[in-house]
């Protein structure tokens, strides 16, 4: 397998994977190097059961938690919005709220917070979520709707204050 290809093909996907769960593009810029680093040395051990994408995300996941220990950052590791007029997706992204939404999530137990993330900010799809967490596609939309509720509904309690 060319490396080279691969890294061409899959880098911008680990980087922001790693930036959506890191928030800093300096770490997933490390920790994006490293993932290849290692994923060179291992690539005859890939074994094809899950995507090279997901394979990649799952040692860019890993890199990230080993660098935090190192770090002495403490870490939860996973074990899980009626519509409006504009998606909470399309509000991120344009700006609205953008704030509030990372402090909500920032406070969001895992697994919630990391599918968010992943679907949101990593632009994964339900199956390499599923994958990645060795679920199926259907827990990854569930588990990813339900975290939207839980944010709507903390947008809407702090509407209210």
């Amino acid at each position: 397998m060319d490396i080279e290809k691969v890294y061409n093909e899959y880098f911008s996907v680990v980087y922001r994977y790693i930036l959506s769960i890191s928030k800093d593009p300096l770490t997933a810029e490390e920790i994006s190097q490293e993932t290849f680093f290692k994923a060179m040395k291992k690539i005859d051990g890939f074994r094809g059961e899950a995507s090279l994408k997901v394979w990649l995300c799952q040692i860019a996941k890993n890199t990230y938690y080993n660098y935090l220990k190192a770090r002495g950052r403490q870490t939860e590791l996973p074990d899980k919005y009626e519509e409006s007029s504009a998606s909470l997706e399309e509000e991120y992204f344009i700006g609205v709220d953008a704030k509030r939404v990372h402090q909500i999530l920032h406070c969001m137990k895992e697994p919630y917070k990391e599918v968010f993330s992943l679907r949101t900010f990593g632009e994964l799809s339900f199956s390499d979520i599923g994958e990645l967490f060795g679920k199926t596609d259907s827990w990854a939309r569930v588990t990813y709707h339900r975290a939207r509720l839980m944010i709507k509904e903390e947008m809407n309690d702090g509407d209210n204050m």
